[in-house]
């Protein structure tokens, strides 16, 4: 795959993903393109749509993976943690598509 492709891709997926994921804090919805972090999230999920190996284990140990720094940086915790059951069903469907469609 091009490069130029590549890059066009992983902006359409970080920019889906940040349109339809959110992190639920106190019942607020921050979607993860306002925490700015639908780019890493996008980067990190990327070679699971190349190599064809979607699932939903392998997005939860992604998700698992990153943290998110909390009260100024004293503390970090997972972003699963923040993700509603719903989103994370949203953002595997959201990476399914676009392992069909490249």
């Amino acid at each position: 795959m091009a490069k130029t492709n590549t890059t066009e891709l992983l902006e359409a997926l970080a920019s889906e993903i940040g349109e339809s994921v959110y992190m639920d804090i106190a019942k607020w919805h921050l979607y993860l393109s306002n925490a700015k972090l639908h780019t890493l999230v996008a980067e990190r999920l990327y070679p699971l749509i190349t190599s064809n190996s979607v699932n939903e284990d392998q997005v939860l140990k992604v998700l698992q993976s990153i943290t998110v720094k909390i009260g100024g940086g004293r503390s970090e915790l997972p972003l699963i943690d923040f993700l509603p059951l719903q989103c994370q069903v949203t953002l595997v469907d959201i990476l399914e598509k676009f392992q069909r469609d490249s």
